[in-house]
């Protein structure tokens, strides 16, 4: 299926291609009306220059994509480092001197990304009089519940409350995230009480 104007109902809508050749023979899903167009040309493949932030590390990866694909912040792309391919998160896009929320491929000359598959997790973790610095290192799609426990840093934790990188405070018991969306688990022991 491609999206044309219809010569016959003038609106632009959904075409099914029923040939391909030198040109394309199209059906009008509207009003059935069966004619031809030339072959759109085949979309140029970019390859674009990526920053990849893994915690402390940065490295120059690149990202290949279609010279009309818009690519905005928070997309989740893939990234080639030499032989290795790493799942991101689009965190900042350069467009020539200026920095965008969203662009065409084709004018972006940059983009910041964050690794996700596998990403650390901070947890501040309360013991009455003191806080606990812990860090887990899990996968990007694991999910963590307000209010269930886990085994994080070797300490058995509950999740009072969990800060997003893109958002609010998470309080309300049984609210879940991914673990890449999170900047920072705030709980407490298993075991003692929250001490309010």
């Amino acid at each position: 299926m491609i999206s044309i104007v219809c010569p016959v109902c003038k609106e632009e809508c959904e075409h099914q291609v029923l040939r391909e050749a030198a040109e394309l023979v199209v059906q009008c899903s509207e009003c059935g009306q069966v004619h031809r167009i030339p072959r759109p040309p085949e979309p140029e493949i970019l390859t674009i220059k990526a920053i990849v932030s893994q915690e402390t590390e940065s490295q120059v990866c690149s990202v290949e994509m279609l010279d009309d694909e818009v690519v905005s912040l928070g997309d989740r792309i893939v990234a080639e480092c030499g032989d290795e391919v790493f799942g991101v998160e689009v965190t900042g896009i350069e467009a020539g001197p200026k920095r965008v929320r969203r662009a065409k491929a084709s004018e972006v000359t940059t983009l910041w990304t964050r690794g996700i598959e596998q990403v650390v997790v901070k947890a501040s973790i309360h013991t009455g009089r003191t806080t606990i610095p812990l860090y887990q290192t899990v996968e990007g799609e694991e999910e963590f519940v307000v209010g269930e426990a886990y085994t994080f840093g070797g300490r058995r934790i509950r999740i009072s409350h969990i800060k997003l990188r893109d958002g609010p405070v998470m309080r309300k018991e049984g609210w879940k995230t991914f673990a890449r969306r999170v900047k920072r688990i705030y709980g407490y022991l298993e075991g003692r009480s929250q001490g309010r």
